[in-house]
């Protein structure tokens, strides 16, 4: 049986089906299909189809195949420019609307601290790790490719092989994936509670929408580029 990464790579929409059932197809995504439904708690039957029909409703286009196949220089340009730019955008955002939310709320509902811990631990977490993809390891790959294609001298690795950062940048990766569970539980899916106000409101919809362009990010940063930077460094070292 394939593994949910597999499936999230050669159907795009794919990913939407795992998100409304929770199945992780990010840092999990090395489990098959079954063991990441009984993860879970749904059955693989509904799942799969849930899947056929995601895919009857839409032309795939050769989303997956371009992230695939397009230069790694330009997959890391996407993930700077769609999901870093978002994530530091939405952490300022989030971080003020949870502040509002706590001062108005917090009496009636003392979750929303824990909300707030969670959220700040995230992002404490977030900040240091993309400013070490952007700074370090996300050069080198460019460097790398660069020097590939253009036939020239593999450049220096102060870490030894590509190996070790993106070893390094998968564990947090769990770690932040944990800390979104958390968020997630902490809200209970995030069901805005009935004398909630509109910031309230707006707060509970922006983690979800975090949540989720977070779980993209992870996604081609584990499953796309990472792989394929480590696939092309070991090719170039064995020539």
């Amino acid at each position: 049986m394939r593994t949910v990464r597999e499936l999230a790579l050669e159907m795009p929409d794919a990913t939407r089906v795992f998100e409304k059932l929770k199945i992780d197809y990010c840092c999990g995504g090395g489990k098959t299909l079954e063991a990441a439904c009984a993860a879970a708690g749904v059955k693989v039957g509904d799942v799969a189809d849930l899947l056929e029909r995601a895919k009857a409703l839409r032309d795939q286009g050769g989303a997956a195949d371009e992230f695939l196949s397009m230069p790694l220089s330009e997959l890391v340009n996407h993930i700077l420019e769609k999901h870093h730019t978002f994530t530091k955008e939405e952490m300022e955002r989030i971080g003020a609307l949870t502040a509002k939310v706590c001062a108005a709320h917090g009496e009636r509902h003392p979750e929303l601290s824990r909300v707030g811990a969670l959220f700040g631990k995230l992002c404490d977490d977030l900040r240091p790790h993309m400013m070490k993809e952007e700074q370090v390891l996300f050069p080198y790959i460019v460097r790398l490719e660069g020097a590939v294609l253009g036939n020239a001298a593999l450049p220096f690795a102060p870490f030894g092989t590509v190996n070790n950062p993106v070893r390094m940048m998968m564990y947090e990766h769990d770690t932040a994936g944990e800390l979104l569970r958390e968020l997630r539980a902490a809200t209970s899916d995030y069901a805005v509670p009935s004398d909630a106000c509109m910031s309230y409101r707006t707060l509970y919809g922006a983690l979800e929408a975090f949540e989720q362009d977070l779980h993209q990010h992870v996604h081609l940063e584990n499953n796309v580029l990472f792989p394929r930077a480590v696939e092309m460094e070991s090719a170039a070292y064995a020539m």
